[in-house]
């Protein structure tokens, strides 16, 4: 699976980007039928409390699936935006069971 990274209004980290790399592996090896991700992260300054957003959105075949989630840390919202994108998927695998 390839993975595309984006970084808008902040600086880019190698180890932020290894980090994500590393649970999008994981999920390409339970669901093999991913194709690409798209990930965008983004610093908003006006929010206070959290501001540091992530957004990931996976091709497969079918319609795209898409996830954000609005953090304090980038991780954090990295974790919530997977998290949503495991339940999104374990949906998806459901249509595409063979009986």
């Amino acid at each position: 699976m390839t993975v595309n990274f984006e970084y808008v209004n902040t600086d880019v980290s190698e180890t932020l980007s290894a980090y994500i790399q590393e649970r999008l592996d994981k999920l390409a090896n339970k669901y093999e039928f991913l194709i690409s991700a798209q990930v965008y992260i983004k610093h908003n300054d006006k929010n206070h409390d959290a501001g540091k957003i992530c957004n990931i959105e996976l091709s497969l075949p079918g319609p795209r699936i898409f996830a954000t989630s609005n953090e304090h840390t980038y991780e954090i919202a990295v974790n919530q935006t997977i998290s949503d994108l495991k339940r999104q998927l374990e949906k998806r695998k459901e249509i595409y069971k063979v009986y």
